[in-house]
């Protein structure tokens, strides 16, 4: 079974890397970009053949360690 994680930081929460990709494309001609978010995608191939036991498993796993829930959200895409 195919889990997908998207890791993005919670609202609030200063995004640098969202400045500079935002500032870049600026340089290059791209206007009316008034922000920019950037996040990561984490695909796992599981074992596991049951989606809720699946989406348990990942939860967990975002829980301990794919993201730091102090300052990132996550939403879990079972497959």
């Amino acid at each position: 079974m195919k889990a997908k994680v998207q890791v993005m930081l919670k609202a609030g929460v200063l995004d640098p890397q969202g400045e500079a990709v935002r500032h870049a494309l600026g340089t290059l001609g791209f206007d009316g970009i008034e922000g920019v978010r950037q996040g990561k995608v984490i695909e796992l191939d599981l074992a596991e053949a049951d989606a809720e036991k699946a989406r348990a498993e990942v939860t967990a796993m975002c829980e301990k360690l794919l993201a730091n829930t102090v300052i990132e959200s996550y939403e879990i895409e079972i497959g």
